[in-house]
């Protein structure tokens, strides 16, 4: 190479911006992030639905390197945190290395000039293609919208939307609200929109653990406070970050623990459905604690106990122009009529990297690699794609705790890989003996784990295979993934 490496990094979310700063720290100065949209945030800037918040406490939702002393809340909302990632963009000096409408496309590694290829779309509808030594994902695992398989989806009449696409031009006022999914947004915007609908009918397949979200909002004398001493703003980070640890032991090492949250969350849950009756037994879940995401929510199923609020367990047999159709044990189709529907279904967490078209070194597929579910080493590298980093791949959501803290481990990682490519000269593929052993490891912890006891988002359908989630702590991760330049061979 026998020069600074040119890096491309496809997003600019929390991994986009952890990467780049630290590059960026490092003396990296040709560093380009290529953002399909308009502005900074990733799911941040994509996710406006009414109601749309972090359900990790803000002192720990953000850099270790850049607190927000202002947050308006310990779990802020959407405004405020896409707010955040823009000043942090800003005052790193980010944004001017941003290239903004510019969809990837495809990326081939060329085996002769041991160069990454990338092919970009631009907002208006132009070709191009961008040549560079290392490229780094971080497109993330919830950024593509996930829709229930269900006939007739395309068949309603009246509006249809995501919530991560929500159509604030569609006014609910008076409406006949369908909702289907009761996942994590879900349980934010059917509280937020339920005063203003007409009716609204939640369609649940699965029904989430709840815990208390102890939330409250921060005063000036709290931003004084912080900003006066932020050592005191150091101490609710601390606190949170090892509360939440506590969740990760009660999901990975300690039944005795996960047996007393789900006291507490069936304590919360029934108080919340006491006006309704009947509702707690439709709410209260029937697989493990921890096996699916647990929630935080003070408010959903007392939502649920609105008057003007129906929640349906039957199963959806089909969507038709005017409604929604379920039927019971007994074959019975009840068709509900709706004027609006909107899917609440989450994302497609694990097609990694999808709908881009990665080829790496003799030609191998990406996709093809993939074919039995996602895997990487410690969810960065892939064997025989070169200079190729992940951020937040396989296996490095946390069951509990701030990913954040996850994305700048990875950051750190990016770094050192960076750093020896340069010394070596040459360009840096893991081991595949060193993933392999890595990904039995990290299989097997999983096989025993709460998480294998149910489906869930965190599966590949068919295979089983979790590819989302790691198995040990946040802790235990940002300890183990350090760069070994032992792990890596030259790719020639």
């Amino acid at each position: 190479m026998g020069r600074s490496p040119s890096i491309a990094i496809i997003g600019s979310g929390f991994g986009g911006l952890a990467a780049a700063i630290e590059l960026r720290r490092r003396g990296y100065d040709d560093v380009v992030l290529l953002e399909r949209a308009d502005e900074v945030g990733g799911v941040w800037r994509d996710n406006t639905y009414p109601g749309a918040a972090c359900d990790v406490p803000s002192p720990i939702y953000s850099f270790s390197f850049e607190p927000n002393l202002r947050w308006p809340h310990r779990f802020s909302r959407q405004p405020a945190i896409l707010d955040y990632l823009r000043s942090v963009a800003d005052k790193y000096d980010v944004r001017r290395r941003i290239r903004f409408g510019v969809e990837v496309v495809a990326a081939t590694y060329d085996d002769g000039d041991r160069r990454w290829h990338v092919d970009l779309r631009t907002a208006d509808g132009h070709d191009e293609e961008l040549e560079v030594d290392v490229l780094v994902s971080a497109v993330g695992q919830l950024s593509r919208p996930g829709f229930a398989d269900i006939p007739g989806r395309e068949t309603f009449d009246g509006p249809s939307f995501h919530s991560a696409e929500w159509r604030h031009d569609v006014d609910l006022t008076g409406k006949r609200v369908a909702v289907v999914g009761t996942g994590a947004s879900a349980v934010q915007f059917v509280p937020a929109i339920a005063p203003e609908v007409g009716s609204m009918t939640v369609y649940q397949r699965s029904a989430p653990y709840l815990l208390l979200r102890p939330d409250r909002r921060f005063s000036r004398a709290h931003h004084r406070l912080f900003s006066a001493l932020p050592a005191v703003q150091l101490a609710e980070r601390g606190f949170w970050f090892g509360m939440l640890e506590i969740l990760g032991v009660a999901w990975i090492y300690s039944r005795l623990v996960a047996g007393v949250l789900k006291g507490c969350s069936w304590l919360h849950m029934r108080h919340g459905a006491k006006a309704k009756p009947g509702l707690f037994a439709k709410v209260w879940p029937d697989y493990p604690i921890g096996c699916k995401r647990v929630l935080f929510s003070d408010d959903y199923v007392p939502a649920l106990a609105r008057p003007n609020v129906d929640l349906v367990t039957d199963p959806i047999s089909r969507i038709t122009p005017a409604g929604v159709v379920t039927v019971d044990r007994a074959g019975r189709e009840t068709e509900h009529p709706a004027d609006v529907l909107i899917w609440g279904t989450g994302f497609r967490a694990t097609e990694f990297l999808a709908p881009i078209k990665v080829t790496g070194a003799g030609g191998r597929l990406l996709d093809a690699e993939w074919a039995g579910g996602a895997r990487a080493y410690y969810g960065m590298s892939v064997p025989h794609f070169p200079n190729l980093h992940l951020m937040y791949g396989p296996n490095t959501n946390t069951g509990a705790g701030s990913v954040v803290y996850f994305l700048e481990a990875q950051a750190r990682y990016l770094g050192d890989l960076v750093d020896e490519v340069v010394r070596r000269d040459a360009p840096l593929a893991v081991r595949p003996d060193v993933e392999s052993a890595y990904d039995h490891w990290v299989q097997e912890r999983l096989s025993s784990s709460v998480w294998s006891r149910c489906t869930s988002w965190y599966r590949v359908g068919g295979t089983g295979r979790i590819t989302t989630n790691w198995p040990l702590l946040g802790s235990q991760y940002h300890h183990q993934a350090r760069f070994r330049p032992g792990d890596y061979e030259e790719v020639a």
